[in-house]
């Protein structure tokens, strides 16, 4: 199973003062011990991670908390993953080592998809209940965002911003990004042009990648020795969940297994290719009916139903009640 350890740098605490933010009364709204402000190393679990930052949201009615936040990596890098990125030699292959490293610092799976004009990078959080903060979310794209300005020298003009969440602080968004923006989306996604991926970065610096990769990849090696199959499989199908159904055999390949072998190793794990499917279909309607205005229509869509009364029934079992009914109750 995959380690729920969140590392949180001191840096970030400083970063929230330096917001004016009162981060005492955060971490007590939060549930969490004041002395954390002290310690050395701290670490959360992903649920901790997420009430902090629903927490700043609460006692904080101001939309650009988030964006202000991770702005902060134009004159800081918060860690090992972000300053390999930085010292890459292009914006494209700093944007892969992020997705190639980031689970490393936290359980966050990176992914990028390209098409003929797009890059889009989105973020997840493999071990989350719910859907990320929108603060949490606002910075983590800051981040990108000012990463890949301070590595090119130069402002980036983003396609779009693809946000999991009904139309809110549109004005402010606008203002920070520069860019469309696209809500009640499937996922988090912040989109570049992809001519932009060969941007050079003037922070490139070959001798200190030289001594950061070969730790990097040894700990990538230890960490995928120690994760196991169901959560390889499941990270898999949750990228993929993009109006295509993932066939178990696509699933093998991008594990480098052949269909028969992962079917062997399912089963000896105690579950089956079909039932990660449905937990995973299961799991993401939840967020999305939750989290967004999206038609069950165009749910069922994204998640791989050829019908809708195919996902209805599906829902129907596992929630006992219809998407609509189901989302309804939610919202109280």
């Amino acid at each position: 199973m995959r380690a729920d350890q969140i590392p949180l740098s001191r840096g970030v605490f400083e970063r929230l003062t330096a917001l004016a933010m009162d981060v005492p009364a955060v971490l007590k709204q939060a549930g969490l011990p004041a002395d954390l402000i002290g310690q050395t190393r701290v670490v959360l679990t992903t649920s901790q991670f997420f009430n902090l930052w629903r927490a700043a949201e609460a006692l904080y009615d101001d939309p650009s908390l988030g964006l202000r936040l991770g702005d902060g990596a134009r004159q800081e890098v918060y860690d090992v993953v972000s300053l390999a990125a930085l010292h890459s030699a292009t914006l494209g292959e700093a944007i892969q080592k992020l997705a190639r490293y980031k689970r490393l610092t936290c359980p966050e799976d990176i992914s990028i998809e390209l098409s003929r004009d797009d890059a889009a990078v989105s973020a997840r959080w493999m071990l989350a209940e719910g859907h990320a903060p929108h603060f949490l979310i606002d910075a983590v794209f800051a981040a990108h965002l000012a990463l890949a300005e301070r590595g090119t020298g130069r402002s980036i003009r983003l396609k779009r911003l693809e946000l999991t969440r009904r139309p809110t602080a549109t004005e402010v968004l606008h203002g920070h990004f520069h860019c469309e923006l696209r809500f009640n989306a499937a996922q988090d996604r912040i989109v570049y042009e992809r001519a932009d991926l060969d941007l050079p970065f003037i922070t490139h610096d070959q001798d200190h990648l030289a001594r950061l990769l070969p730790t990097l990849e040894a700990s990538l090696q230890e960490q995928s020795a120690t994760t196991s199959l169901r959560d390889k499989v499941w990270n898999v199908l949750a990228r993929g969940m993009r109006g295509s159904h993932l066939r178990m055999a696509q699933v093998a390949d991008a594990l480098h297994l052949s269909p028969r072998t992962l079917q062997r190793k399912l089963g000896e794990a105690g579950t089956s290719y079909q039932q990660l499917l449905d937990q995973v279909r299961r799991h993401l309607a939840q967020r999305l009916l939750n989290a967004t205005d999206l038609d069950t229509g165009e749910i069922a869509f994204l998640l791989g139903f050829e019908e809708l009364n195919s996902f209805n029934r599906a829902f129907r079992q596992w929630e006992g009640e219809t998407p609509t009914r189901w989302r309804s109750t939610i919202a109280g």
